[in-house]
């Protein structure tokens, strides 16, 4: 039996997205050949901001002064759960070393990026965590130099909670500036900072479409869209909380597809039901974004069973997937495609959008089918080294020159012969492509 979809979405995350590319492209190029100068302008126009950009060490602590005591103590814990599970990542990769054949010896090392430029959200929203999660990595990581850049606000500056989380993760720069301007100016090294080699952490249509046109002249995290949330549900779960998870993820914004994927359809509709009149009771711009994005983004399918379910979970492959359903380890053996998963109703995105430890930076429209989210090891580079004794480079050397004529590579036989030659006089070896 065919899925049955209750609800079907008549828009996608890719709708508008060619509009702001012709926009950001003239941005990232009047700065690269404007400097600071033109950052500026541009912040001045779009930030509505003219005070100083690179934050001073008495304006942290004058900022860090407004954060309450309890919000404080809310983002040292949201940070240690994340500094803790990023160490425990790192300690996954470590340098390593094996004899190939008895004298060649390779290895791998991990060598952090020099330098991270962290965009951290801070228009409608604070996104503090989001601060928490691109700081804090990158400085386990063992990144030399770390700058953290936010949109201020006109009048204020950057919000006095992202500051402090900014500084407390170990950001050795805090950047005054949003949207194109404050990627470019990570990118281009403008204000006396570090040319970025990698640029992290979510952002608005233009911060993306600035980090897709950047890639390559500097590293990224992830080429995102809107945030995106799934959840897999049967007849054992709650109908409300489901729901309630529903709403909490397309209160993001207007364009943030939320999917609800279930064998029951009395469970399906009665979310239904529930889902508008839990929007209307948001306040008023959480409500805006999401009955914009439950109106034009979202789906609800019945599936035939659970296998039906996994499979139409692994073809969206969201950035957030949510299990609320029985038998928590068939699903986390089944499932394959996802940012990050949520088993369980006592668990739930919120989490580990804010303090689970896990990061909250993930792949979206589809990505998570080919690539997990940030993590320290976004920040290191395993590169590869090796050495031989010249006993154990006569066999490699051989087979190099008889792979490289095949290949044509005169040049690369050659680096291989002259070795030959040099180390082994008196002997004779077959070099021949056809031997």
């Amino acid at each position: 039996m065919p899925r049955d979809y209750l609800k079907k979405a008549t828009l996608t995350a890719q709708s508008h997205a060619t509009e702001v590319h012709d926009t950001v492209k003239t941005i990232l190029s009047d700065i690269e050949t404007g400097g600071d100068a033109k950052a500026l302008e541009y912040a001045e126009k779009f930030d509505k901001f003219d005070g100083n950009v690179l934050m001073t060490q008495d304006e942290i602590d004058a900022a860090i002064a407004l954060v309450p005591e309890k919000l404080k103590a809310d983002i040292r814990f949201a940070h240690d759960n994340v500094r803790r599970f990023a160490e425990t990542q790192k300690a996954t990769v470590s340098d390593v070393e094996t004899e190939i054949v008895p004298g060649v010896v390779a290895g791998q090392k991990a060598i952090p990026v020099d330098a991270a430029g962290c965009y951290v959200p801070g228009g409608r929203y604070s996104h503090i965590a989001s601060a928490i999660m691109t700081v804090t990595t990158a400085k386990v990581a063992g990144c030399r130099h770390i700058t953290a850049c936010s949109p201020p606000r006109p009048g204020e500056g950057v919000a006095p909670a992202i500051v402090y989380a900014a500084h407390i993760c170990g950001a050795d720069s805090i950047l005054a500036m949003g949207g194109v301007q404050g990627v470019a100016a990570m990118t281009y090294g403008l204000f006396g900072l570090p040319r970025a080699n990698i640029l992290v952490g979510p952002g608005n249509q233009f911060v993306a479409e600035a980090k897709r046109i950047l890639y390559g002249k500097v590293g990224i995290d992830m080429i995102a869209g809107p945030t995106d949330s799934l959840i897999l549900a049967d007849s054992s779960a709650d109908a409300h909380v489901v729901a309630t998870d529903l709403v909490s993820q397309a209160e993001h914004g207007y364009n943030s597809p939320v999917w609800l994927v279930t064998d029951d359809r009395a469970l399906a509709q009665k979310v239904m039901d529930l889902v508008p009149q839990l929007i209307d009771d948001l306040p008023e711009l959480n409500k805006e974004n999401a009955a914009a994005a439950w109106r034009d983004y979202a789906e609800v399918i019945v599936c035939d069973n659970r296998e039906d379910m996994a499979a139409c979970s692994d073809e969206y492959a969201p950035e957030h997937l949510t299990v609320q359903a029985e038998d928590l380890d068939w699903w986390l053996d089944r499932l394959t495609c996802y940012g990050s998963l949520f088993l369980g109703e006592e668990t739930t995105v919120s989490y580990g959008d804010k303090a689970t430890g896990t990061n909250h930076v993930l792949p979206t429209s589809g990505a998570a089918s080919y690539t997990g989210g940030l993590s320290v090891h976004k920040y290191m580079k395993i590169v590869t080294w090796q050495r031989a004794t010249r006993e154990g480079s006569k066999p490699i050397a051989v087979a190099t020159a008889r792979i490289s004529r095949l290949e044509g590579m005169e040049g690369h036989a050659r680096a291989a012969d002259v070795r030959l030659a040099k180390y082994f006089p008196d002997e004779q070896f077959d070099l021949t492509a056809d031997g």
